[in-house]
């Protein structure tokens, strides 16, 4: 099958390595960089496809753990896949649910051909491996699919992550074999994407991304960052990755995250993000705007009638206050969640396209400069 997937790399913005590209799949294309927002079991908390849409969506993503588990991969074999399930007719990502795995401790166990861990449903024992996690993701049709890997705790010491790294790019080899020899459920193809690992050892770091890149897979992420480590070690290992990353292939950030850390790592030249953060803080009364972010839950908006940010074009801007927010949050009524998850993502993606234009123009210095010295001031 001829290769639907294609990087372009339209511009490196000449003060920094900020990249403007654009991603092509059978769903569409993406203009990066990007956020995706998290649709965890096919679905982005309390929002509708065409609400995803209008806040200027791209693309979203899927978790392999939590789709597998339910409603299962036959089921969405069956329906056609997920995009069909879930309505999406835009591009999707899938996780490999490696992170979730790991993330169990005590309900997981390493053996020879992956991992054997309880199900946090039911308790019922399952097997992941390189293999079947490509089969599932295969059945649930992403545009682009992770490998398999190991996420070792942000504390582990330099041996345990340098054994992981090893096993991580065992599992990428062996994911990579059985992406290669299993055609597309769905008649289009599906990109792989190799899982960079190494904790904040520099080192390890830079050891895991030259193993990945000799698979010369379509694209690469930067994995097991934003799980507890300061965030300039963070940023450290962020560049480590960029700097040894094929250019002319995307490079995804994994669960990051704050709209600072997207400022960041794109200006260390990361083009694809993706992070809770917009959605569930937005559930919790949390709202970000351009001079920081607002609890609206505060006393000090209950008789506030301005919008949540004059500017901003969401449904929950144009039609309501802060103060009918901080009722419905202090009468725990849904609707509020749904209206600044919303204005949340509409805020990230205008965030995105802010950056995409500044790289265009190579102003992106100048420009993240503004953001820092005029704009991220306010909390609340």
């Amino acid at each position: 099958m001829l290769s639907q997937f294609k990087f372009e790399l339209k511009n490196i913005d000449k003060s920094s390595k900020a990249r403007r590209g654009l991603i092509t799949t059978a769903h569409g294309t993406i203009q990066t960089p990007v956020f995706m927002p998290v649709g965890t079991q096919g679905s982005v908390k309390s929002l509708s496809p065409n609400e995803l849409v209008d806040t200027g969506s791209q693309i979203i993503l899927g978790n392999t753990y939590h789709l597998y588990l339910r409603p299962g991969t036959e089921l969405l074999r069956q329906a056609g896949g997920l995009h069909k399930f879930a309505n999406w007719q835009k591009p999707m990502l899938t996780d490999s649910g490696g992170y979730q795995v790991f993330s169990l401790s005590g309900l997981r166990k390493i053996h020879d051909d992956g991992v054997r861990f309880q199900s946090h449903i039911d308790g019922s024992y399952h097997d992941f491996t390189p293999e079947n996690v490509m089969e599932m993701q295969r059945l649930i049709g992403a545009d682009i699919i992770m490998a398999f890997d190991e996420c070792p705790p942000h504390d582990a010491d330099e041996n345990y992550v340098a054994q992981s790294n090893d096993t991580t790019v065992k599992w990428a080899q062996r994911c990579k074999k059985a992406w290669q020899e299993n055609p597309p459920e769905y008649g289009y193809d599906q990109a792989l994407f190799g899982i960079v690992q190494g904790g904040t050892f520099e080192g390890l770091r830079r050891q895991s991304a030259q193993q990945l890149v000799e698979l010369d897979l379509p694209g690469y992420s930067i994995g097991g960052l934003s799980v507890g480590e300061p965030a300039p070690a963070m940023y450290a290992m962020t560049e480590v990755a960029t700097e040894i990353l094929p250019k002319d292939k995307p490079r995804y950030l994994m669960g990051v995250g704050k709209p600072e850390n997207l400022v960041e790592a794109v200006n260390l030249g990361v083009d694809m993000f993706d992070c809770v953060m917009p959605t569930r803080n937005g559930r919790k009364g949390q709202a970000f705007v351009w001079q920081g972010t607002l609890n609206l839950k505060n006393a000090k908006f209950t008789d506030d009638f301005t919008p949540i940010d004059e500017q901003c074009r969401c449904y929950a801007c144009k039609n309501f206050s802060r103060a009918y927010m901080r009722h419905l949050l202090r009468a725990n009524e849904l609707f509020v969640m749904r209206l600044i998850s919303l204005h949340n993502l509409q805020f990230y993606h205008d965030l995105m396209a802010a950056m995409r234009e500044a790289i265009e123009k190579n102003e992106f210095s100048q420009w993240r400069k503004s953001f820092y010295g005029n704009r991220w001031k306010v909390k609340s």
